[in-house]
């Protein structure tokens, strides 16, 4: 064990970018095929209404976690922490702010822009402003504190890490209101097929 953590160390040592892009964007996958796992194998009523899992949206969510949210949160939080250094009440406070309100509406502007241009949506602003304020909302409840404990506790060279761990269950609240739209309309279509 204490050697798998030694090369774990050296890779971070040696090629921060990449090991914490690659492990962002390991968790980023893993939200969304967990949230697929339990909507699909775990939650239906009988087994007629299991089913496959949608390799096309994780490859989606592969590509945003890995490509452009962990680069983001790196060079961010790099940028924070050189920037704003220490952890006394102000320093914090500032980290909190910026985070929540500059970096946070990027972020979500990122995630459903980019998910509806590589769905192939009509209307890739469609789901960005259905879904912005609620979303930002949720972040704010779910973020504030989660990122309070960053600023305090977690070493800027594990930061993106802690944020994959939290951004794992982010991820899953980010699934889930994104699905939202995608049940409603499937309901609706069915609505009308049957009328």
């Amino acid at each position: 064990m204490s050697t798998f953590v030694n090369a774990v160390r050296g890779l971070f040592r040696r090629h921060p970018f990449l090991t914490n892009s690659a492990i962002y964007g390991s968790l980023y996958v893993g939200a969304e095929y967990s949230q697929q796992y339990l909507m699909k194998h775990m939650l239906p009523k009988n087994d007629a209404e299991k089913e496959d899992i949608d390799y096309a949206t994780i490859g989606r969510y592969a590509v945003m976690g890995t490509t452009v949210y962990a680069p983001t949160l790196y060079i961010w939080y790099k940028w924070l922490d050189r920037t704003f250094p220490g952890t006394a009440k102000p320093i914090i406070i500032k980290k909190l702010v910026l985070d929540q309100f500059v970096l946070t509406p990027y972020l979500l502007t990122v995630f459903y822009t980019g998910m509806s241009l590589m769905e192939r949506a009509e209307d890739p602003f469609k789901e960005l402003r259905e879904k912005f304020v609620p979303t930002f909302l949720r972040s704010c409840t779910f973020w504030l504190p989660v990122q309070t404990l960053n600023f305090i506790l977690i070493a800027p060279r594990f930061r993106v890490i802690y944020m994959g761990v939290c951004g794992f269950i982010w991820v899953n609240i980010l699934c889930w209101i994104k699905r939202q739209r995608n049940e409603l309309q499937s309901e609706s279509e069915v609505k009308v097929a049957a009328q």
